[in-house]
């Protein structure tokens, strides 16, 4: 699905976020965001083609902010990914660079949206949503839950879970922290500057 076709339903989400179900994690998601803010030069190297902070997001969710992995899947830099994607990057040999995986995987999928027609400027915070999503899979969406990749830890997630490529677990419940908390905290303390059009709760510590 394109992203003109789901705009509507990041926004409706975004509306209906309660920020007080933050609260229990809150320690946690401010030490992964100051986590991201310290690798923040590293990810600016790389960000010509998105903001670095959600560049820093995805290798929280990907990787756990490990520099010696692939941030397309948190796969070794020793050697090409084995996992979904698998044989990335395929130009150059291991030990692979941070930054030249990084790019690799970054331009994979902006280039497989520009295939759909979606050109994608991170204007909008849905586009972050979206862009998130699609770096994950849309596998969640299929089966009628949101992705525990952007809504884990938030009251728009309950369970339900991809233990594996390819295998569900309608049980299981993501223990890591979603994106959407991530990015209510960076624009709380002013590391993404936007505001959040139609969040009805107020801000509570």
């Amino acid at each position: 699905m394109r992203y003109e076709q789901l705009k509507n339903d990041y926004s409706r989400l975004l509306e209906t976020l309660d920020l007080n179900s933050l609260k229990k994690n809150k320690d946690v998601i401010r030490s992964c965001t100051k986590r991201i803010c310290n690798n923040m030069q590293r990810y600016q190297n790389v960000s010509d083609m998105m903001p670095p902070q959600l560049i820093g997001i995805i290798h929280l969710l990907e990787a756990s902010l490990n520099f010696k992995t692939h941030l397309h899947n948190g796969d070794p830099l020793t050697a090409r990914t084995v996992h979904v994607p698998k044989g990335r990057p395929p130009i150059g040999e291991p030990p692979f660079t941070w930054e030249a995986s990084a790019v690799d995987a970054l331009k994979l999928k902006l280039n497989d949206l520009r295939k759909e027609g979606d050109y994608l400027d991170f204007g909008e915070l849905e586009q972050w949503l979206y862009f998130l999503e699609r770096y994950n899979g849309m596998g969640y969406r299929k089966r009628g839950i949101n992705s525990p990749y952007l809504w884990a830890g938030t009251n728009h997630y309950t369970r339900g879970k991809y233990v594996a490529d390819g295998r569900f677990d309608p049980y299981a419940v993501s223990k890591q922290i979603g994106a959407v908390p991530i990015i209510i905290e960076m624009i709380e303390q002013g590391v993404i500057e936007t505001n959040i059009e139609g969040l009805k709760n107020e801000k509570k510590d």
